[in-house]
């Protein structure tokens, strides 16, 4: 019976990444219509609402047990995220999450320096191997001292602390109300970054930037369309993935969404003609591979 449910836990996460794979890929074609800030802003309006419904169904409160964890949580998180986020508009999604799933690199690092944690051999040569496996895929121009690939790691360092954070201090906390502060910071810094960007106007900024410097657009049908479905299918995929870590072995569960990799390259391909070549391939593989040994070795 317990193989079934992580089975069934398993599916269900496989499910929720090639979801992700595919919303996370269209934020590309939200590019051309509007910027990162109008994007996160116009989003959150459209989730939380949602998430209210929903905890009004499950007679449940969005409030926090206890708020400062969950804030400082939500920013970790919500922030990681936005760097993500403003990462697809000059990278794939499949660079951009090879960034962020630096993640359980970054929680062994974290957990030796802040919490004395020791480690082993096994989790030392999976670091090695994650974060060389991030650089095949990056590839930062070492000749022109260009490192701009390399931020979204700065996504996978901000979410590795957002998860410490939810282990040692929210676990008490229901998925709807994290999920809730998570989309109120994304919204905070959406209406902070429309206010800066109004004020302080960037004049022919790089195409690599032109996502982050966009101001307020006028909003078109394609835009309002692809948000919603960002903010639905958002909402869905990480119920699955909460399921999912609630029915199944949490170690064998969290290499399943090493899956996200996979997905994204493939719906890349399908959408637009993305492809990666032998040694951005290879570079996945060795992300998985140290994932899957980082997560299994947590056991």
């Amino acid at each position: 019976m317990e193989q079934q449910q992580t089975l069934k836990a398993a599916g269900a996460v496989l499910v929720a990444m090639a979801v992700l794979g595919i919303i996370d890929n269209y934020v590309t074609v939200i590019a051309e219509d509007a910027g990162l800030w109008q994007f996160h802003a116009l989003r959150t309006s459209m989730a939380l609402p949602a998430l209210w419904i929903l905890a009004m169904f499950q007679r449940q409160s969005l409030c926090p047990e206890r708020i400062g964890p969950v804030a400082v949580r939500s920013f970790l998180t919500g922030t990681g995220l936005l760097i993500y986020f403003g990462c697809l508009g000059f990278l794939s999604v499949s660079q951009a999450a090879a960034g962020v799933f630096t993640a359980p690199i970054f929680v062994l690092v974290f957990s030796v320096l802040f919490l004395k944690m020791r480690i082993g051999f096994w989790h030392i040569v999976a670091m090695a191997i994650g974060f060389s496996g991030v650089l095949l895929v990056l590839r930062p121009d070492l000749t022109t001292g260009s490192f701009t690939t390399l931020i979204p790691v700065a996504a996978g360092a901000l979410y590795a602390l957002g998860m410490m954070v939810t282990r040692q201090k929210c676990a008490q906390e229901n998925t709807l109300t994290l999920l809730a502060g998570f989309f109120l910071v994304l919204g905070i810094w959406g209406v902070l970054g429309l206010v800066a960007v109004s004020f302080f106007p960037v004049a022919d900024a790089p195409e690599t930037a032109a996502f982050v410097t966009r101001g307020w657009d006028e909003i078109t049908p394609r835009f309002l369309f692809w948000t919603f479905v960002q903010a639905i299918g958002s909402i869905f995929a990480v119920g699955l993935i909460t399921w999912g870590y609630q029915k199944g072995e949490t170690s064998y569960v969290a290499i399943f969404e090493y899956s996200l990799l996979i997905f994204a390259a493939i719906w890349g391909w399908l959408l637009w003609g993305q492809t990666l070549d032998t040694l951005g391939l290879v570079g996945i593989a060795m992300i998985i591979i140290s994932g899957a040994v980082i997560a299994l070795r947590a056991r």
